[in-house]
């Protein structure tokens, strides 16, 4: 698969998960499922307090994190922050709550659906500081020296071309703006099917690059100051357990029993980290 198709296909499955929330589709898809409930079991996981999890409008939340980024930024009121690969908007509202109506949060995602239901999200939940752009993380919409924060929940992975995603990261912020993510890392290889699988992509873990990769490509792009922050289990098994990611995971031949799921999980980890420009 080459990277435009495999991009193509990621959006196209994202864009499925986008429109899966909607309350009718999900009712006929899921009626014997909580995929909210799995959703919120995931973010709490993953570090989220519960009070947090439920200042986002329903709907917002997916499930489909890996850390916190939000929690690393030290978010100030008036600040301008990005996130990349903004999805259905959880973030973004979170992020929008401690900027408050003197700042902006610009959410970013390559998805029609996801950015779409971003918008409607926001609209549920009266926000008046945030906004959703199409475009691609590699190739950011934005101008120059605009952010004094850019954040990123299990996003960069997907990305076959990472250091474009961090020299654009670069390119957005003001100096001595900071860059907030939380991604998937390797621990050990992954085997060639999974790498080379779709569904494996959507689980967050086919385009996870080994740890010291990852910094140099950062490092690369001019931050300094590079931090890993923490670096925990990937609950993959739980997220694998999503009746939405499962429906579309099965579509692709992507089918793993709980103990070929947490075998899996064992080579890849989750990080936290942060860098400064």
């Amino acid at each position: 698969m080459t990277t435009d198709s495999m991009k193509k296909s990621i959006v196209d499955s994202y864009s499925k998960l986008a429109k899966a929330t909607k309350p009718k589709l999900f009712a006929n898809l899921f009626s014997c499922c909580d995929h909210q409930g799995t959703a919120n079991k995931i973010t709490s996981q993953i570090g989220y307090s519960e009070d947090t999890i439920h200042e986002a409008p329903e709907g917002a939340n997916l499930g489909l994190g890996c850390g916190n980024p939000s929690a690393l930024a030290n978010i100030q009121e008036g600040q301008t922050v990005v996130d990349l690969g903004s999805g259905a908007g959880f973030d973004v509202f979170i992020v929008s709550n401690l900027v408050k109506n003197t700042g902006k949060v610009i959410g970013i995602d390559l998805s029609d659906e996801m950015i779409k239901l971003a918008r409607k999200n926001a609209k549920k939940g009266d926000y008046i500081n945030v906004d959703f752009l199409k475009g691609d993380i590699e190739k950011l919409p934005l101008e120059s020296k605009i952010a004094d924060h850019i954040i990123s929940n299990c996003v960069i992975n997907l990305s076959q071309n990472k250091r474009a995603v961090f020299k654009e990261a670069f390119r957005v912020l003001t100096p001595g703006g900071k860059l907030s993510i939380s991604d998937i890392v390797l621990e050990k290889d992954l085997p060639e099917s999974i790498k080379n699988s779709l569904a494996g992509h959507l689980a967050c873990i086919s385009g996870a690059e080994q740890i010291d990769v990852y910094l140099q490509y950062i490092k690369e792009a001019g931050f300094r100051n590079i931090k890993i922050e923490s670096k925990t289990n990937f609950p993959l098994p739980l997220m694998l357990s999503d009746p939405q990611l499962q429906k579309i995971a099965k579509e692709f031949n992507f089918d793993l029993n709980s103990e070929q799921a947490k075998e899996l999980a064992s080579r890849v980890s989750s990080v936290s980290l942060s860098a400064v420009k």
